[in-house]
């Protein structure tokens, strides 16, 4: 049995991956926001279920909270780096600000949750960190470019840590879900306001869609909390999790346009180098 910290677990897939892991008889420490959470959480496996109130952008608090757990209820095997939300809008219409927001709690939230448990893994030379990104950390969609540009930037980051950690034992992954029927595009997903018409005959029919699909995605949190607690018993886990259908779809179809250009430009790239320079390795 291990021990998870789980960012987030008051609802969505946060929720999901926690109650996946209790059942499975595992013990968890839930973060959550709000006092009136904490003892909804712990009664779902009294002894096993512990509840912290976490706001993952203070980052003193984090690792405080991680200190604390690791002293009082043990080492923890498993961190997810779960909490964040989403901030729809169009790009010329979003405010700098709720720009700055997005990436504090997608960003760096899961930063400071892995840099806080990483020194006691390192240290026990095991453990195993999560983050989970999104589809949207692999490809794009129209009205979505804060969101995934922190999730595009969240992605980066973990490929760096993993290649920093693995001769530590230590393994990296990073959680890709498509569209799961969770709360993540109802009450959870904050909305900048419109106000440029020319992008109405783009963006309106993005936003009704997603709003009347919200309670009838194709994902399930249940069989995502199967996947992740799947990874843990394999030896060599993945690097990336992809998780539904609709993500391994647009995902890949994301990554064949890029290499289409990568191809197509071939040549072009190749001009800039100076003769006998110097070639970076990928280590």
């Amino acid at each position: 049995m291990k021990t998870f910290l789980i960012t987030g677990v008051s609802s969505g897939l946060g929720r999901a991956f926690a109650e996946g892991a209790l059942e499975s008889g595992h013990t968890v420490i839930g973060t959550v926001r709000r006092e009136a959470d904490m003892a909804a959480f712990e009664a779902l496996a009294p002894g096993r279920a512990h509840a912290r109130r976490l706001d993952v952008t203070d980052d003193e608090a984090v690792r405080a909270v991680v200190d604390e757990v690791e002293a009082t209820v043990g080492p923890i095997d498993v961190a997810v780096a779960n909490a964040g939300y989403g901030l729809e809008g169009i790009f010329e219409e979003t405010p700098l600000s709720a720009v700055r927001a997005q990436f504090e709690t997608n960003v760096f939230g899961a930063a400071a949750t892995l840099q806080a448990v990483l020194p006691h893994m390192r240290r026990r030379r095991a453990g195993h960190l999560m983050a989970v990104t999104s589809m949207g950390g692999l490809m794009a969609v129209p009205g979505m470019s804060a969101y995934c540009g922190s999730k595009f930037a969240l992605e980066g980051m973990l490929e760096s840590i993993r290649k920093e950690v693995a001769a530590f034992g230590i393994h990296v992954t990073a959680i890709e879900p498509g569209s799961f029927r969770t709360d993540w595009a109802g009450r959870s997903m904050t909305r900048a306001e419109r106000a440029i018409d020319d992008y109405d005959e783009l963006f309106t029919p993005i936003r009704e869609a997603r709003i009347s699909t919200s309670g009838n995605q194709l994902g399930n949190p249940e069989k995502a909390a199967e996947a992740l607690l799947h990874i843990l018993d394999v030896p060599e886990p993945p690097a990336h999790l992809v998780l539904g259908s609709d993500a391994l779809r647009l995902i890949t179809a994301a990554r064949q346009s890029v290499d289409d250009d990568i191809r197509s430009w071939e040549k072009l790239s190749r001009t800039t180098d100076f003769p006998g320079g110097a070639q970076l390795t990928g280590n």
